[in-house]
């Protein structure tokens, strides 16, 4: 099939959720305007094992406006969008919602400056987001949707990948099961002691508290390499948690920042935290164009057990 095919409105499969490989592989489709990237990802995805379907210009997405609609998609599609504008993110919006209604999953990249605008408006489908990526970031992007799709279809990831891929579910699983443990009630009973000043028990401290927290685990960078402490799941709960009490919402940029990790490391764990029941996306109900990341119930309720463990097993004050 010719690549052009891919670009026009196509009638004959009558839904969304028909596979758009016709043949062997996993079918691609590429829509970048550096023209070098676009050379790159075409070697890498053919080494992936899979058949590239178009490579062309973001102006050709743009264009096709409501005609994506009825649009042919390949099983994975590839944006890259260093900047956007209305145009642009009115074709991420088309795209996301197309793609949810189907089998095509979306790998998106940005820039810093523009990741919350690409994050809002991309709310249904779960692309997989990345920001100021390398080509090593974007192959391991790759791989992670190849390996959502059924056996047989892509060649064999290799085994760093699995691995990788691996730890990083069972490390939120992990997170997600001590979070179970706290909501359920599976701390042990503390000995009696003396609350910490300013703090009732079965609630959240004072967010002055959680930022004097923060501000310690950061203090570290300074004295010891701070790679050796990579914990971004812990500093992201520990952001949210501040700014709940502070009545702020917090961007997912904002997140990433306080991750300390980079910014697209920080929102694979942020996908994996919401897929765990930590994390939820709220929406601006003033400006659709907006969202933001929050704590969940079960995740807020957990932070507040945490608190209240430590509070009361804090020494008395001299």
């Amino acid at each position: 099939m010719r690549e052009a095919d891919y670009l026009q409105p196509d009638f004959a499969y009558g839904g969304p959720e028909k596979s758009a490989s016709g043949g062997p592989g996993v079918a691609l489709s590429i829509y970048a305007n550096r023209a070098h990237l676009r050379a790159t990802l075409r070697e890498d995805a053919d080494a992936a094992g899979m058949r590239i379907v178009a490579a062309a210009p973001l102006a050709d997405l743009v264009t096709m406006g409501e005609g994506l609609a009825q649009a042919r998609l390949a099983d994975v599609v590839l944006v890259d969008c260093p900047q956007v504008d209305a145009g642009v993110l009115a074709a991420l919006a088309r795209l996301d919602l197309r793609a949810a209604g189907g089998a095509t999953r979306l790998i998106v990249s940005t820039g810093v400056e523009a990741l919350d605008d690409v994050f809002a408006c991309m709310d249904q489908s779960s692309p997989v987001l990345l920001v100021d990526p390398d080509r090593a970031e974007r192959v391991l992007a790759l791989g992670r949707v190849l390996a959502t799709m059924p056996s047989g279809r892509v060649r064999e990831l290799s085994e760093d990948d699995r691995l990788m891929l691996l730890r990083l579910t069972e490390q939120v699983g992990q997170i997600a099961g001590r979070i179970d443990r706290l909501d359920a009630g599976g701390i042990p009973a503390p000995l009696p002691a003396v609350p910490a000043a300013g703090f009732s028990p079965g609630q959240l401290p004072d967010a002055r508290l959680v930022r004097r927290i923060i501000r310690q685990r950061q203090l570290r960078a300074r004295f010891l390499d701070n790679d050796l402490f990579a914990d971004p799941a812990w500093d992201m709960l520990l952001d949210l948690t501040a700014s709940r009490l502070e009545g702020k919402r917090v961007s997912v940029t904002s997140l990433c920042i306080a991750s300390g990790v980079p910014p697209t490391t920080a929102l694979r764990w942020i996908g994996q935290m919401v897929d765990a029941g930590l994390f939820v996306r709220l929406s601006d109900g003033a400006d659709k164009r907006r969202a933001f990341i929050d704590l969940s119930e079960k995740a807020m309720q957990a932070m507040a057990r945490y608190f209240t463990e430590i509070a009361l097993t804090a020494p008395a004050p001299i």
